[in-house]
């Protein structure tokens, strides 16, 4: 007779860690608590309205009854190209081969190896503290997960490494020369770089004590970084932060045109594709900087009143050079700081959600309304004002 027997299925599930926001209820609870209500600062999701523009880019392509390009349509590749040029620097790009739309840049990170074909009997190195989807990316593909700053002293050569500057949790950049060691290592070893690059927008020109900041945030196809040349690299980039887009999708890959091709063909075939009203407006989104110099600078002014306040709390700030976060420290455990947070009615992300390197600090979001962001200053300025006696 044939052999009818099977392994036992695998759910996908069971190679996840679990969800880490599902791990802040308590917390979440307690603040919900508060008598003035919770001010939720533990996420990154965006809550200042969409620039009129956009939205009516969006209603004008609501009619459209076709399938959308998976390679974006002409004007969304040549809107991406220009904007890539005209905010950070990069040339070279072609807008036939070198860029492809994504639904979300979470949805692209978290199946870029599998994608790529990095799975098992691969390394993928993730940063020591790390958006936590690089992780799931890894393990989703099968491949084996390391975290290091500094993969060139690994014993193994990886097959992809990420990088992510501005950084999330911490706000850290990299600059110029640390990103031609990351790009030379890589090439003389044939090793891929993804740089999640989502917040290069952020880079603040003040660090959180007021004084002037050193690194400016360049994105690794910055001529000075790769030198025109972006084999084995790709970049990504977000609309959710800056544009406040997170409820359209909105992403795009850039770069190495091979890895470009062949990441189109399987997402052709996966019917991986951007919705065509979306596509419409982040055409618009991309073409125009104002909407982005607003947001940008509406984030400054939430960084500046949350830095001062957490200063005068006895809180240490530290990095958060640029990005959408304060990478917060008293000393302790974060979730026991993250237990203080709560009692005050303020909801923060434990730095452990990032890596064993966040065990002592806590990432604040500056994605609270201009209100949300006041009320939080006052009610961290009455615990200082117990502090000190008064």
């Amino acid at each position: 007779m044939p052999n009818t027997s099977r392994p036992a299925r695998r759910p996908a599930g069971s190679l996840l860690p679990d969800f880490p926001w599902d791990a802040l209820e308590p917390a979440r609870r307690t603040a919900r608590s508060h008598p003035g209500g919770m001010i939720d600062l533990s996420v990154g999701t965006p809550v200042d309205p969409v620039a009129p523009a956009i939205q009516l880019a969006l209603a004008e392509a609501g009619s459209a009854p076709g399938y959308p390009q998976t390679k974006g349509t002409p004007e969304l590749r040549a809107a991406i190209v220009g904007a890539m040029k005209r905010r950070f620097g990069v040339t070279g790009l072609d807008p036939e081969t070198g860029v492809l739309p994504v639904i979300g840049t979470k949805e692209a990170i978290a199946w870029l190896p599998t994608l790529l074909g990095t799975g098992e009997g691969h390394d993928v190195v993730i940063p020591e503290l790390a958006y936590p989807t690089y992780e799931v990316a890894a393990r989703l593909a099968g491949a084996g997960v390391v975290r290091s700053d500094a993969p060139w002293d690994l014993d193994r050569v990886p097959s992809l490494v990420f990088i992510n500057s501005p950084a999330n949790p911490h706000g850290a950049v990299l600059g110029v020369e640390e990103l031609r060691r990351v790009v030379g290592w890589a090439r003389e070893h044939d090793v891929i770089v993804v740089s999640d690059e989502c917040y290069l927008g952020l880079g603040w020109e003040e660090a959180v004590d007021g004084s002037t900041a050193t690194t400016a945030p360049v994105s690794v196809l910055d001529p000075r970084v790769c030198d025109g040349d972006h084999r084995q690299l790709l970049a990504v980039h977000s609309l959710s932060k800056t544009s406040n887009l997170a409820s359209y999708r909105a992403g795009f890959l850039a770069g190495d045109t091979g890895l470009i091709a062949e990441l189109l063909s399987v997402r052709r075939h996966a019917g991986l594709m951007v919705p065509g009203p979306i596509q419409a407006a982040m055409t618009t989104a991309l073409s125009t900087d104002d909407q982005e110099i607003l947001q940008k600078e509406l984030y400054r002014s939430r960084r500046r009143v949350l830095a001062d306040a957490l200063h005068a709390a006895g809180f240490t700030v530290d990095r958060s050079e640029a990005g959408l976060y304060l990478w917060v420290t008293e000393g302790a455990p974060c979730r026991e700081t993250v237990d203080r947070f709560a009692a005050w009615g303020i909801l923060v992300a434990p730095g452990e959600f990032y890596g064993p390197a966040g065990a002592r600090h806590v990432r604040i979001g500056l994605t609270g309304t201009n209100e949300a962001v006041h009320l939080a200053a006052e009610r961290l300025a009455a615990v200082a004002r117990a502090a000190d006696g008064n």
